[in-house]
């Protein structure tokens, strides 16, 4: 159908004067020259409009009118006009009327039959003005059966040829046009309905199928332009109307439905403006590169409590999940539309409130949310209780959203209301798939108000990749696929704790509430605790329940942050953690919990080395709370007990007695060396050294075999010691690629250095047997161990695109452990290549040696540990090498980014 553009009051006067741009035209040496300066002085006009906080709206449509003009006198000028056998005709988005600044201007040339050479010469002179002039055109010369044949075959077509505007030439071809590709002719209603859901799956699994892509594209993802642009699509063609306006009317639309897609559209504009104002190019994506300056430009500012960017784009994801909603139910509609004009309707009652139409849960009257409130939850109480619910009906939807305002404080504070939620959270079924069209449909928000508030929620950062509402559901849909078994290849620990956990809503809750106060400033895991602790007392759980799941939001980070932070090799470490914890079935909880919570927070984070290493910790910890923690191992059996098995192992895989060469290696070491390796890894580290009688580095690779580094490669070095080893060894590693995720550093009576490195490949993966790859890190690193001074620079390699838009808050916290043994380095900056080379370059520099690494990657941030002393093997935190310490690598870490 033809489009037409928005009435007189959307014109902008001010900015345009027809008459001086024919006067203009008149007078100019150069008329392309001139139009090419008219359409850049006025989009400017047009743009500094709009930064002031002019309507967007009315810039888009404006714009859309400036071109016509331009088009217009170049139809005239090439002497197409008048003639009642070609028109010029906008298509797409431009035949609807809208131009941002640098959309594709859409053109259809319509002739009335295959003879065109009357009009070859004037298309050829249209087309080279508007290609001088510099305009972004897309077009094509066609006959009304060449729309016809190929609009039969190509779906994408047909839909342009839905929107047409005559600019210029005879409405006959246009009226004829729009008579020929009527649904009537080709594509019927429900074939078009059916190719259009297709291509908008399609179009949403590119975008992973979610609104809350940290750069979203906000025209292709779901609850984006294109999203409104199908609603549009398939009801006008269904319909015959020519606004979605239009369908109110028709009752296919509600007034709100309506507002939510143009206030949702408007806004959507407005970004994408402000996208091509800062990109000068038709960009879509809200890629990080640009958020901070289109926050600023849209007037966000930050707060105490979150920055600008966060406030956009807490704006935008609030707004695409609206209009994803709302696409979700117009289309639902008409596919129940299509679905009964063509089967009879099957009616099951359930109850009477609710009944099952062709498998969907419907109400049994409009009335029931206003009669009997609680049915706003109960409902999916029933589906989740049922397998053979398929979903629900679309106007029941339409109830629950007009009637989600009867969620007041009365609503949640009936116990008969807190009974239906906890039993829900107790169901079998579709939890996870419920709670998110609870959370959709604007349920989940108003019975948890402090949910409500985090929906859109989003962090600046490369390691939260979802909103905190996303993330918390995805949260809750781990723990349900532990419990069924899903799991079981990847994560076999969590699934057999779940299936035994005595209840399990009080996890889903942990899992509810545990983010449940992020963004509002302070520690999130505190007041967290202390809305389940209100919502635990209103819901009637007992005294233990609620302590437990208090604890499990306030501890939530725990397990995580001392599997990656600390030496889980000694034993003070898991003592400590085993005493926060206390008791075992608290360590279950916790463990899922943890576990869930890594693999919902980014899907790259949950790596086999972190697997690794939350097993370990779960396993040692367990065993001390089943001993008992006033009955912890005595170091010095330990020792004594790990050297008396790695002698057995190394009689068992020598077929000789070593034990004399043995004892001679082992005695030049200290005990630290024993309590952080494996007998398994001591006997083959020993093994290796006895038959090594080269003064030459001994480098040893192999995939980890101990459970204590499982899930990443083991590289042993063994050469003389010296100042700047480390750094020699950073540097390597990052030039091979090579991410170190661990080092433990034993340096001998005899100064020899035994270092150990658990690395990962990196994609985060540990390295694939390769022979010629291994032989070729033995001989880099040999190499560069020959000639420490020499070694290789620090990388430089260009830092991806995603780091750059990322401060580098440096933070250096530097204290001395409590055994006085070492000093503990934690360093926190921005992650990009060749930083733990620097890290080490700058500790070898001021004579500072490491003895323990752990390196750990959360996104964009390097959060790493290292325990280091002085050159006189002493910690030195409060000393003036601490303090130059902290200033080199705050100066030095800082200039990086600029690199």
């Amino acid at each position: 159908m033809p489009a037409t553009l928005p009435p007189a009051s959307f014109r902008l006067a001010e900015l345009f004067s027809i008459h001086e741009f024919h006067e203009g035209i008149l007078h100019a040496e150069s008329y392309t020259d001139f139009i090419r300066d008219f359409l850049r002085e006025t989009q400017t006009r047009l743009n500094n409009y709009v930064l002031n906080g002019g309507c967007v709206v009315k810039a888009v449509h404006q714009r859309a009118w400036l071109v016509d003009q331009v088009l217009i006198y170049l139809w005239c000028k090439a002497e197409l006009a008048p003639s009642a056998s070609i028109a010029l005709i906008a298509v797409g988005g431009y035949g609807r009327g809208e131009l941002h600044p640098y959309s594709d201007i859409d053109l259809l040339l319509l002739i009335s039959d295959e003879e065109n050479t009357p009009h070859q010469h004037g298309i050829e002179l249209f087309l080279k003005s508007l290609w001088d002039i510099g305009l972004n055109i897309g077009h094509s010369v066609r006959t009304i059966q060449e729309c016809v044949s190929t609009a039969e075959k190509d779906i994408t077509i047909a839909t342009t040829l839905q929107e047409t505007r005559l600019i210029a030439g005879p409405s006959e071809l246009i009226h004829s046009l729009s008579q020929n590709c009527g649904a009537d002719k080709l594509w019927p209603s429900i074939d078009f309905f059916k190719a259009k859901i297709a291509e908008q799956k399609f179009r949403h699994s590119k975008h992973n199928n979610t609104e809350y892509n940290l750069e979203p594209d906000i025209k292709n993802a779901p609850g984006g332009l294109r999203d409104i642009q199908t609603i549009g699509w398939v009801a006008k063609r269904h319909f015959g109307v020519a606004t979605l306006q239009e369908l109110i009317a028709q009752n296919f639309l509600s007034e709100a439905e309506y507002s939510i897609l143009n206030d949702g559209q408007t806004f959507l504009w407005e970004l994408r403006y402000h996208l091509h104002i800062l990109t000068g190019r038709g960009e879509n994506r809200l890629l990080f590169d640009y958020q901070t300056s289109i926050a600023e430009a849209m007037g966000y500012t930050d707060n105490e409590t979150s920055l600008a960017i966060e406030q956009l784009m807490k704006t935008y994801y609030r707004a695409a999940t609206s209009l994803a909603q709302v696409n979700e139910v117009l289309l639902q509609i008409f596919n129940e539309l299509f679905l009964e004009n063509s089967a009879k309707l099957e009616i099951i009652p359930i109850d009477q409130q609710f009944q099952l139409a062709n498998g969907a849960i419907e109400v049994t009257h409009p009335e029931v949310f206003s009669e009997h409130p609680s049915a706003l939850l109960k409902i999916f109480y029933i589906i989740a209780n049922r397998k053979d619910i398929v979903g629900m009906r679309a106007a029941t939807i339409r109830l629950i959203h007009s009637h989600r305002h009867l969620i007041n404080t009365e609503f949640r504070t009936d116990p008969q209301n807190n009974e239906i939620f906890l039993n829900f959270l107790r169901s079998p079924h579709n939890i996870f798939q419920q709670l998110k069209c609870m959370k959709r449909y604007g349920i989940l928000g108003r019975y948890i108000p402090a949910f409500g508030d985090i929906i859109g929620q989003s962090q600046f950062d490369l390691f939260h990749i979802y909103t905190v509402d996303a993330h918390t559901l995805l949260v809750i849909k781990n723990m349900r696929q532990f419990y069924l078994n899903a799991q079981h290849e990847k994560l076999p620990i969590a699934c057999r704790i779940m299936q035994q956990l005595p209840k399990l809503e009080i996890l889903y809750l942990a899992g509810l509430f545990h983010d449940i106060a992020k963004g509002r400033g302070g520690d999130h895991s505190e007041l967290g605790a202390t809305e389940a602790i209100a919502f635990s007392k209103q819901h009637g759980l007992s005294r233990a329940e609620t302590q437990l799941l208090a604890w499990l939001v306030q501890s939530h980070l725990i397990m995580s942050m001392t599997a990656q932070k600390k030496d889980i090799s000694d034993p003070e470490v898991i003592r400590q953690f085993a005493e926060e914890v206390g008791d075992e079935i608290r360590l279950e909880y916790l463990y899922v919990l943890t576990v869930a919570d890594i693999c919902a927070t980014n899907p790259e984070l949950w790596t086999s080395w972190r697997a690794s290493l939350m097993r370990t910790l779960y396993r040692e910890t367990k065993r001390l709370l089943r001993r008992g923690l006033d009955n912890p191992v005595d170091s010095s059996d330990r020792i004594q007990d790990n050297r008396n098995e790695a002698l057995k192992r190394l009689a068992l895989i020598s077929k000789i007695d070593h034990s004399k060469e043995a004892g001679a290696i082992w005695d030049d070491l200290g005990d630290d060396y024993f309590t952080r390796e494996t007998p398994h890894d001591i006997a083959w580290h020993t093994q290796a050294i006895i038959q090594h009688p080269s003064n030459h580095p001994l480098i040893l690779i192999q995939k980890t075999s101990s459970r204590k580094s499982e899930g990443g490669t083991h590289i042993f070095i063994y050469t003389e010691d010296h100042p700047n080893l480390f750094a020699v060894i950073a540097a390597v590693m990052e030039q091979l690629r090579l991410s170190i995720v661990d080092a433990r550093i034993i340096t001998s009576r005899t100064n020899f250095s035994l270092d150990t490195y658990i690395v990962l490949d990196e994609d985060g993966t540990p390295l694939d047997h390769d022979n010629h790859r291994f032989q070729h890190i033995r001989e880099t690193l040999e190499e560069a161990l020959i000639h420490p001074h020499e070694y290789p620079g620090i990388l430089t390699r260009r830092i991806p695109r995603q780091l750059k838009n990322f401060a580098p808050n440096t933070d250096i916290k530097l204290h001395n452990n409590k055994s006085g043994t070492h000093s503990i380095l934690e360093v926190n900056t921005l992650d990009r290549p060749g930083v733990l080379a620097q890290i080490g370059l700058s500790l070898s520099q001021l004579d500072i040696s490491v003895i323990n690494a752990r390196i750990t990657t959360l996104g964009e941030r390097a959060e790493d540990l290292f325990f280091v002393t002085d050159k006189n093997a002493l910690p030195f935190a409060d000393t003036s090498l601490g303090k130059n310490l902290k200033k080199s690598l705050c100066t030095t870490l800082n200039a990086m980014k600029n690199n």
